[in-house]
């Protein structure tokens, strides 16, 4: 029967045919007691098809539940865009006196790191070391990584030098760690001792290291991590994208062909990636062509980017026709790259078609929802804002809050929009108050065409300047040392009119600042961005 039942779990292709399933296991009395059951939680927390709420609701009706039970829906909110409650059910297990083991411990610090958590990773290492798991070489990566991608290399380093045993993850953590923290010299070494000490550096590492390079400005030492071959070749095109680099980039993939290396479908992604980040519309669009005659035959990731690089040109009806004449039948991702740039350039029209394919998709994202009502309420159609947000409540989609994070001397502080918990409030909104000031003598004024609700323009003004990673810039402000860099990250993408004004800031106040959005670093320094305004 447990043989049977696994099988049909593994044809379950929609969430109708697993609450089928879950109904078959109520009521012939073996939900209880059926080994199946994990896996069917397992099948809603974490897979594509599947349903984490519904998830959620199967594991209220266990009434003993497994450490494998919750491991699934601690897993399942890991990945999720609410990270932080598997945390919260992490705790729930602690107070239950659950047995919690290394799978648990992974899936909390896989949350803490989307979340930026230190201070919850720092109380996770004391409990691995505490339930004696601590030798595991896979836990201590993520328990590194963890502390690299919230700040504290000094804890990343640590947690490295006292591994018993290191494996390639172990190395890149570290390295990539080191560069994005502003440590490219430390980068560099430790890449030379895991050479010197026998290890092959793969394309995670060159990536790192490249990082590294790029901000030292050391080319030639870019040449010398560049060993020839199709994966670091692709590792090289794909940096130059990410910095923004994209006349390079394409520069790179020629000389690739003409080094005897022939470009690989990984290849064109990366070019096609490069020309996005740097805004080249008609030499992206004429590499596709070239891939297409090249006999590489694309996926829906290359189809993905050509539509995202039409749509941020503005060239909606070219991105849709792209869409509508692919070999393959397109996902989410297509119809949700086509609704933000509807959005971006006010297009009702293809917005709602967009919209309607998602909802036809059975898509819930709360982004969808809020884009569709964005458009509406930018073309102050209110009842429709008022119609999408009544749909949303109908299906129990929940907008992802904004909040910005910061660390100082080893302290994480979270602000949200409007944000005024934190204890150093008053401090906070004045020194906000003085920003607001100085930077019109720059020629700023306050894009307020952002702010989507129906207000008056003083108070879509207040609205903006209130932002969480604003606050968040401010209190580096008052709580760092001058000259010193300030670090910040974001969950959700950073909006035009805070990085207008974090550029002039970066003047201002003679600061490095670094914003991690959900989409890419952004580095201010004397009123530039990284980013070349294209993002």
């Amino acid at each position: 029967m447990a043989l049977h039942l696994d099988a049909l779990l593994q044809k379950c292709a929609s969430l109708y045919h697993v609450k089928q399933l879950q109904a078959h296991l109520i009521t012939t009395g073996q939900f209880q007691f059926h080994p199946s059951r994990t896996k069917l939680l397992e099948l809603c927390a974490v897979s594509p098809s599947g349903d984490l709420s519904f998830a959620c609701e199967i594991f209220r009706l266990i009434r003993i539940p497994s450490t494998n039970d919750w491991n699934a829906v601690v897993r399942g909110l890991a990945q999720s865009s609410l990270p932080t409650q598997a945390i919260s059910w992490f705790r729930t297990m602690l107070r239950r006196s659950q047995r919690v083991d290394a799978l648990t411990c992974s899936f909390v610090l896989k949350a803490c790191a989307r979340a930026l958590a230190l201070s919850e990773a720092s109380q996770m290492h004391s409990h691995i070391v505490r339930i004696g798991v601590e030798a595991d070489v896979l836990l201590q990566t993520t328990l590194l990584d963890v502390y690299a991608k919230s700040g504290d290399l000094d804890g990343a380093q640590k947690v490295f030098d006292e591994m018993g045993l290191r494996d390639i993850a172990s190395w890149n953590a570290l390295i990539s760690g080191l560069a994005q923290g502003n440590r490219p010299n430390e980068a560099m070494a430790l890449f030379n001792r895991m050479k010197e000490e026998g290890w092959k550096p793969n394309e995670v590492t060159v990536l790192g290291a490249l990082s590294a390079c790029s901000q030292l400005g050391a080319s030639k030492q870019g040449e010398n991590i560049h060993v020839k071959n199709i994966i670091t070749w692709n590792t090289m095109i794909m940096a130059l994208a990410i910095n923004g680099d994209g006349h390079e980039a394409l520069d790179l993939l020629s000389q690739m062909a003409l080094d005897g290396v022939p470009p690989d479908a990984v290849s064109y992604l990366a070019a096609l990636c490069a020309c996005n980040h740097a805004g080249l519309v008609e030499e992206g669009v004429s590499l596709f062509d070239s891939m297409l005659k090249s006999g590489v035959k694309p996926n829906v990731k290359h189809y993905g980017s050509v539509v995202d690089l039409l749509g941020r040109a503005g060239r909606l009806k070219e991105a849709c026709d792209i869409i509508r004449s692919m070999p393959m039948f397109p996902d989410e991702v297509l119809w949700q790259t086509l609704l933000g740039a509807s959005k971006t350039y006010g297009n009702v029209e293809m917005a709602e078609m967009a919209s309607k394919k998602l909802v036809e998709m059975g898509s819930i994202s709360c982004g969808d929802f809020v884009l569709l009502s964005n458009i509406y309420a930018a073309q102050k159609r209110w009842d429709d804002v008022g119609r999408v947000r009544e749909a949303m409540r109908n299906r129990d989609v929940k907008k992802v809050p904004g909040f910005s994070y910061m660390e100082v001397e080893g302290v994480l502080h979270k602000f949200v929009n409007g944000d005024q918990s934190h204890p150093d409030s008053r401090e906070i909104y004045a020194k906000l108050d003085e920003i607001k000031f100085r930077i019109k003598a720059y020629g700023y004024t306050a894009e307020t065409d952002l702010v989507l609700h129906d207000i008056g323009e003083e108070d879509k003004e207040n609205v903006l300047n209130y932002h969480s990673e604003k606050l968040a810039v401010a209190f580096g402000l008052i709580s760092t040392i001058d000259g010193t860099p300030i670090q910040v990250n974001k969950n959700l993408r950073i909006c035009v009119d805070c990085h207008a004004v974090i550029k002039i800031i970066s003047k201002i106040y003679s600061r490095e600042i670094i914003v991690r959005d959900r989409a890419r670093f952004h580095r201010f320094n004397q009123g530039l961005c990284s980013c070349k305004d294209y993002w």
